[in-house]
């Protein structure tokens, strides 16, 4: 794990130096969002593609989807209970919600499964949790808690059209048809499709390196942001932990699911504390930290795991 996490991190870090060094005078902020872009319209598509078409749904499809919107709801109580105990105002409590709630499943999460697990178990698991549990809590719960806690009132027909635009949510509703009409995927298509799911994992990480703010920190958010990172990091992951328990998920489905529990906080979060008007500085600091955090939490979990519950990987 240490040593999959080094070679991640160089990725990351090749997108931090393009942040600071900005070569040929290129923006790192437009970089980062043609990067993106290029990822979520047509790379993670051909992921999506060439993971379900054939293969179909993970077979614990129901209970992946429904730990992920759990996670979710357990973050946000946790944010809550902070939230009282610290008195926050409403723009840090906005920012907080979003911040502990809303983890990197995918920029992260589906690198790291990837060269834990292989693609075959990692990629299903990372869609059937992103796509149809995660994602659409982002673009409504999400969309309303950046209103209700921010000075900016949401357009929540905007949100819904963002997320029925969603490539690769109606790419895997497309492959999953594929697949029950017994459709063969084309032998041409493979190389094609293999190609542009493998250069998914190193453009996120690069991404996640260009997305990283390092002037946001502000000395007065640090016992605020430690508090979040621990709830982040290891009270999520427990309580993933517990809930993979109940809902009798073994194995390395299992481990993976709790490492998702365990990732960092969402880059995108920035961009709806920057629409909505929350504590950009604050939300800013917290996914940098937990993103510089879970570099040493999630080797931590994973061995861990490997003691408890017995996973192989």
């Amino acid at each position: 794990m240490t040593g999959v996490l080094a070679q991640m991190s160089a990725l990351i870090l090749c997108g931090m130096a393009l942040q600071r060094l900005q070569p040929l005078g290129i923006d790192p902020e437009r970089l980062r969002r043609a990067v993106t872009g290029l990822v979520f319209n047509a790379l993670l598509p051909a992921l999506v593609l060439s993971a379900l078409w054939g293969a179909g749904a993970h077979p614990q499809g129901w209970k992946i989807s429904l730990f992920g919107a759990a996670t979710v709801l357990f973050g946000l109580s946790a944010a809550l209970c902070l939230d009282r105990a610290l008195r926050l105002d409403r723009r840090q409590t906005g920012a907080t919600l979003l911040g502990i709630a809303f983890s990197n499943v995918t920029f992260l999460g589906l690198p790291v499964l990837e060269r834990l697990f292989g693609p075959e178990l990692a990629r299903p698991i990372v869609i059937q949790i992103d796509l149809f549990s995660t994602a659409p809590l982002v673009f409504t719960l999400g969309v309303y808690i950046a209103s209700r806690y921010g000075e900016v009132r949401a357009n929540l027909s905007t949100a819904l059209r963002a997320l029925l635009l969603n490539p690769p949510l109606w790419t895997a509703f497309a492959a999953l048809m594929l697949g029950d009409f017994d459709i063969p995927r084309p032998a041409v298509l493979e190389p094609l499709l293999e190609t542009a799911a493998s250069a998914v994992a190193p453009l996120m990480l690069l991404a996640l390196g260009l997305g990283l703010r390092w002037n946001s920190w502000r000395k007065e958010n640090t016992r605020l942001v430690a508090l979040a990172s621990g709830l982040k990091l290891i009270a999520l992951p427990l309580f993933g932990l517990s809930l993979t328990h109940g809902l009798g998920i073994a194995g390395d489905t299992r481990a993976a699911l709790v490492l998702e529990a365990g990732m960092p906080s969402m880059l995108l979060g920035i961009v709806y504390c920057d629409r909505y008007r929350l504590d950009t500085e604050l939300y800013a600091m917290l996914a940098t930290t937990t993103t510089l955090l879970a570099l040493v939490s999630l080797p931590a979990w994973h061995l861990l795991l490997g003691t408890f519950i017995g996973s192989p990987a």
